[in-house]
């Protein structure tokens, strides 16, 4: 019989540990110090409850947690000495069915580890969905962690015991993530769509309009369809806008409550950023149509065309068309190979003309409010071991395409006092960009993109091209960095015989969660048996375009391998994911009840 939560906050503390055995190898104190925390009001507490207790644990504890696992294809599973649970799950990832060069390869790799570590590599080996990383996804894994630092290598082995952990736990509860592994799959099938280039390389890259990205829309409008909305169409700017309808009983023309996110990608990117702020609402809808139930307000949930301005500058294209911000210049707008927006909007069946456009424009008046779920995009809830985090915050941002010019000369003969030297002085502003954003604390700045166009070796560069990403928690904040940037630039230009260019491309303000949904969220979070983290946004999201016309709020969705986001190593779980579907649905009943 599966366990359950009421027998495991009812039984005596001896047994409630014996309960848990096998959660973590060969580590029986984890158990019997959590259950001093009795009782758990979810699955998801106890789990953050075990990881704390190794949080709270020590180095030394810590270290010795880690040496208790065994080694991947190692010794112990060749004799056949392993934990049943290691046994299963170094059996179902195929560890077991080596090719001898495989285990070659991977006796190799566990030496390399532990004579730089001195404690095991261990890793999930059942994945993200659950069902099992490959035998190449598993060595590939192996030799990229393999060059961590240690500290952040032990950290990372530390997060795989708590993720095998939770795997474990929910096996022992028969606690299967349906919805979340659902939208898991669907988020894989739409990462086939990739732009020409990248997809050869097994790369994700979707850009505003190409082929991949029309391919991507196509199957969100299918997929919603196939969810149940009730409306589901393409707009003007290529945005997918699924409708599900209020009941009859919501009396004349019903509110919306707005949500969404963006399934463009930047280059070389993951599969969550974005994408799961479609997919977590339309697994809602999809519940609620196989309900048969219907809500007092429609739900519509926009699969926003274009957010990363990474073929054309224009940053938050899909959402700000909602609020009528879309720019009439960037229809001439050229990429790369010299293709307008204009031409590209009417290759992609789009009528391409502002009046179109202009008629997307949302009335607040009819709305609710937005809310968007998205992957943190950083490593804070890792660290945290927690699933989920309100937003309290978006940092505002702005960004600048520059340049600096100089004088090209020859690198043996031009003296280093009479040079002129283009990238030497971006490299300076690069420093105080980094030494100025620290001082505020909470600040960032990045120089993301630096070119010498036409560079030799033996030439002094005379043109250096770069990019300014700069952010806060306010816009004052952001302002004075900003401020500080600029002038330091010109200083360096005038010191070194100079000059520059600074075109601003994006402007964002700071976007603070509107209260009251900002404690839907928490309300929800809650309701899942978690505690409550409240979070800042450092990147940018759709949502801060919708604050300017009405309340907004977001959730954030832990990330896998330390958080990392913009990456193909981007990640999080199918567990993790139905948190984030349950926590909108609470949001969504919460809503629909009488205040």
């Amino acid at each position: 019989m599966p366990l359950t939560l009421d027998t495991l906050n009812a039984a005596a503390a001896d047994e409630a540990a014996r309960l848990l055995d096998g959660v973590y190898e060969h580590s029986p104190w984890i158990a019997q110090a959590a259950v001093a925390q009795r009782p758990f009001r979810s699955l998801a507490g106890l789990k953050h409850a075990l990881a704390q207790v190794v949080q709270h644990a020590g180095p030394e504890r810590q270290l010795a947690l880690l040496r208790a696992h065994p080694e991947l294809a190692g010794k112990a599973m060749v004799s056949r000495t392993l934990t049943a649970e290691s046994t299963n799950e170094q059996g179902r990832a195929g560890l077991a069915d080596c090719t001898p060069q495989e285990f070659a390869t991977i006796q190799q790799l566990n030496a390399d580890y532990n004579a730089k570590f001195d404690f095991p590599f261990i890793l999930a080996v059942r994945g993200p969905r659950g069902t099992g990383l490959t035998r190449a996804e598993i060595i590939a894994t192996f030799e990229r962690r393999l060059g961590n630092p240690v500290e952040v290598e032990l950290a990372e082995g530390l997060r795989n015991v708590h993720r095998i952990a939770e795997i474990r736990l929910d096996d022992k509860f028969d606690a299967t993530p349906v919805q979340g592994e659902q939208v898991w799959d669907q988020l894989e099938r739409l990462a086939q769509f990739s732009d020409p280039g990248f997809k050869e390389q097994g790369q994700l890259t979707v850009t505003y309009l190409t082929e991949a990205h029309r391919a991507a829309a196509a199957r969100i409008v299918q997929d919603m369809q196939e969810a149940g909305f009730d409306e589901v169409s393409v707009d003007a700017v290529g945005n997918v806008v699924g409708l599900y309808r209020a009941g009859q009983d919501a009396g004349g023309e019903a509110r919306r409550l707005l949500t969404g996110s963006h399934y463009d990608t930047v280059r070389n990117g993951g599969r969550y950023d974005g994408r799961l702020g479609i997919y977590v609402p339309i697994a809602c809808v999809r519940e609620l149509a196989r309900r048969q139930r219907r809500l007092p307000f429609d739900v519509e949930v926009v699969a926003f065309a274009e957010e990363e301005g990474q073929r054309y500058k224009a940053t938050f294209l899909g959402s700000g068309a909602l609020i009528g911000a879309f720019d009439a210049a960037w229809l001439d707008q050229r990429d790369a190979d010299g293709v307008a927006m204009r031409e590209a909007m009417q290759r992609a069946g789009l009528p391409a003309t502002l009046e179109s456009i202009a008629a997307l424009r949302r009335d607040p008046a009819r709305y609710l409010g937005f809310v968007e779920v998205h992957i943190e995009q950083g490593p804070v809830l890792n660290e945290l071991n927690l699933p989920l985090g309100v937003v309290t915050s978006i940092n505002g941002g702005v960004r600048y395409l520059c340049e600096v010019t100089g004088m090209a000369s020859h690198a043996g003969t031009t003296p280093m006092d009479r040079r002129r030297d283009a990238a030497v002085g971006v490299a300076e502003l690069a420093l105080y960009v980094e030494q100025r954003a620290a001082r505020d604390g909470d600040s960032v700045g990045t120089i993301g993109i630096l070119t010498v166009p036409g560079g030799s070796t033996n030439v002094v560069p005379g043109r250096c091209q770069f990019t300014l990403d700069l952010r806060a928690p306010n816009d004052p904040q952001r302002d004075a960095l900003v401020a500080d940037v600029l002038a330091q630039l010109q200083a360096i230009c005038e010191r070194r015989g100079l000059h520059f260019t600074c075109e601003q491309t994006m402007r964002a303000a700071a976007a603070p969660s509107h209260p009251q949904w900002q404690a839907r969220w928490e309300r929800a979070v809650d309701s899942l048996g978690l505690p409550l983290h409240r979070m800042p946004s450092g990147a940018g999201h759709d949502a801060m375009k919708l604050h300017e016309v009405m309340p907004q709020a977001m959730l954030f969705v832990r990330g896998q391998n330390a958080g990392i986001s913009h990456n193909p190593l981007e990640s999080t779980t199918a567990a993790d994911i139905e948190l984030a579907v349950r926590a909108l649905h609470h949001l969504l009943d919460g809503l629909a009840r009488p205040a």
